[in-house]
C-alpha cells in the first residue's frame, strides 16, 4: 500500500497532516465535557454513546473517579468517544493526508477517517474492551516499560526467557514496553536491568495486551471485525501491526484482528509517516502522550494536539 502514499504525497506536498490517535492510558475526569457542554453535534454523539453502550459513561468521564475510568471497559470506549468525537467537532479543520492510532487509537482513527461508522465502531470497541477484560482474568500476567536499551536487546532477552514475554510496545527509541505472563516479565526485567536498562518496571495495567496472552480476545473480536462493514478511508491508514499505509477494507480488518496479539510498532509508523511526507503531526484526543513519543522520534516535526 505504500504506493498510494506515494502517489498521495505527489498531489500534497506543501504540508501533510498525519492525525494521530491515543489509546489506553491517556484518560481523564473531566475529559470531554467542553465538548459536550458547547457542541451541538456532540451533544448529541456523546447521548448516542450512551444508548449504544447501555449505561451513561459521560458521567464516569465528566465526574467519576480515576479508579472507575481505570476500568478496561470504560478507559477504551471513554478514551475512543473523545478522539472521535473531537475529530468531527473539528468539521473542514479536519483534513488529514494521513492517520495513525496507538493500540486502541487504531480505532479512532479509522472512524475518524471514514473507514468505519461512530456507531460501528463504537460497538467493537466496546467488544474489544470487554473480551480483553476476560482474557486479563483468564490467566495472570502483565507488562512492564524498558527503558534506555536497543529495541534488538530487549527482543533477544525477552526470546531468552522460559515463558510468554515478549515486545509489545515499540513507543520510541529507547522506551519499550514488553509484556506477558508474570514469572516470564518479572524474569526479563531482571536480565534487562543487569544489560543495562535505566528501567524496567512493572505497569499496573490488568493484563498482557499485544501478547500471545490475548489469544482468546483475539478470536473473539474477530467475529465481531468480520460481521462489521468496513469502508474505504479517506486518506491512509497507518496500522500498528505492520507500520504501513492501509486504503482496502479487507486488508484493515485482518489487521485490526492480528493487533490483540501482535506489538505497536508506533516508532516504525511514525518514521514511515514522515518517509511518506507528514510535515505537521496533530494528537486528538486526551493527553499529550503521542505528542512527546512523535518528538523523541524525529524532533524536527512541528507537533501539537487538541484534547
Amino acid at each position: 500500500m505504500r504506493n498510494f502514499a506515494q502517489i498521495f504525497r505527489i498531489f500534497n506536498k506543501d504540508n501533510m497532516k498525519a492525525f494521530v490517535f491515543p489509546g489506553q492510558g491517556a484518560q481523564f475526569v473531566g475529559m470531554g465535557k467542553d465538548l459536550y457542554d458547547n457542541n451541538a453535534e456532540a451533544h448529541e454523539l456523546f447521548e448516542k454513546a450512551n444508548d449504544i453502550l447501555g449505561f451513561r459513561i459521560t458521567d464516569l468521564m465528566f465526574a467519576g473517579t480515576d479508579e472507575d475510568l481505570r476500568q478496561t471497559k470504560v478507559t477504551q470506549p471513554a478514551i475512543f468517544l473523545h478522539s472521535v468525537i473531537l475529530a468531527k467537532s473539528l468539521g473542514a479543520d479536519f483534513n488529514p493526508s494521513m492517520v495513525a492510532g496507538h493500540s486502541l487509537g487504531e480505532f479512532s482513527a479509522l472512524v475518524a477517517a471514514g473507514a468505519l461508522s461512530f456507531e460501528d465502531g463504537l460497538r467493537l470497541v466496546a467488544a474489544r474492551a470487554n473480551a480483553m477484560q476476560k482474557a486479563c482474568e483468564m490467566k495472570e500476567s502483565t507488562m512492564a516499560a524498558v527503558l534506555a536499551l536497543p529495541d534488538e536487546t530487549v527482543e533477544e532477552i525477552c526470546g531468552s526467557i522460559d515463558g510468554v514475554v515478549v515486545c509489545a510496545n515499540y513507543n520510541c527509541p529507547g522506551q519499550l514496553v514488553i509484556s506477558g505472563e508474570v514469572p516470564a516479565v518479572e524474569a526479563a526485567c531482571e536480565k534487562l536491568k543487569a544489560a543495562g536498562a535505566k528501567r524496567a518496571l512493572r505497569l499496573k495495567v490488568g493484563g498482557a495486551f499485544h501478547s500471545p496472552c490475548m489469544e482468546p480476545a483475539r478470536a473473539e473480536l474477530a467475529e465481531a471485525i468480520d460481521h462489521t462493514e468496513f469502508h474505504t478511508p479517506q486518506c491512509p491508514v497507518y496500522q500498528n501491526v505492520d507500520a504501513l499505509p492501509h486504503t482496502d477494507p479487507a486488508e484493515i480488518k485482518g489487521n485490526l484482528i492480528a493487533q490483540l496479539t501482535a506489538p505497536v510498532r508506533w516508532t516504525q509508523t511514525v518514521r514511515n509517516m514522515i518517509a511518506d511526507g507528514a510535515t505537521e503531526f496533530v494528537e486528538l484526543g486526551p493527553g499529550k502522550v503521542l505528542q512527546g513519543l512523535v518528538a523523541k522520534i524525529n524532533g524536527e516535526m512541528t507537533v501539537s494536539g487538541l484534547q
